[in-house]
């Protein structure tokens, strides 16, 4: 009940996310529904194709597409209002990295995955999402250039995974372990932290 909670919240934020960025790009509803949709449900179905999942669990419950369609389109409505929520929005993305990447950490422990292949399916799904979103938007993957974001879904993936062989109880660590990547991001935001760039060549 916990995983699923955390994962309705964590599509809540990525659709939130995911229709403010295709409304910035001057999209009309359909496309920011799409786009929406794509972002919150992305990282999901790359988890559970890994997984050996078929059909993907995001798309045999229709809650899922629900919610996602209604952020997109209540996010359509009033942009202007949610545009002006900056701090909020980087807030819920970096909810939504926390919560995808644990809980998709999780389900593949749960699925029998090994610890190795648990934490790099983790971030992926934490990650996935936006990466397909902003290819749909034709911008290069924030993960690949910008700030410290798959960084802070692999440290989270990582907490789940250490949680799991020393047995500790899997819901408070799935929770402290959300709330250390979305840590994790914001400080990244506020001090501006960027991974390492090659310097360019002479």
């Amino acid at each position: 009940m916990l995983l699923t909670a955390l994962e309705f919240l964590g599509l809540v934020a990525f659709a939130a996310s995911g229709a403010l960025a295709a409304v910035r790009a001057r999209l009309d509803v359909f496309g920011v529904v799409v786009v929406g949709l794509t972002t919150a449900l992305g990282g999901g179905v790359i988890r559970d194709v890994l997984l050996g999942i078929h059909p993907p669990t995001t798309l045999r419950n229709w809650p899922y597409l629900a919610v996602c369609a209604a952020t997109a389109l209540v996010v359509f409505a009033f942009h202007p209002q949610v545009a002006r929520l900056r701090r909020g929005v980087l807030l819920a993305d970096a909810l939504g990295l926390g919560v995808f990447a644990t809980a998709g950490t999780t389900i593949a422990l749960n699925a029998g995955a090994t610890v190795y292949a648990a934490c790099l399916i983790g971030m992926t799904t934490g990650i996935g999402g936006g990466a397909v979103r902003d290819l749909l938007l034709r911008e290069i993957p924030l993960v690949l250039w910008k700030e410290i974001y798959a960084v802070a879904a692999l440290a989270g993936s990582v907490l789940v995974v250490v949680g799991h062989v020393l047995r500790l109880p899997a819901g408070p660590v799935t929770v402290v372990a959300a709330a250390g990547v979305v840590t994790i991001r914001m400080v990244a935001l506020w001090r501006h932290w960027n991974a390492p760039v090659a310097r360019a060549p002479e």
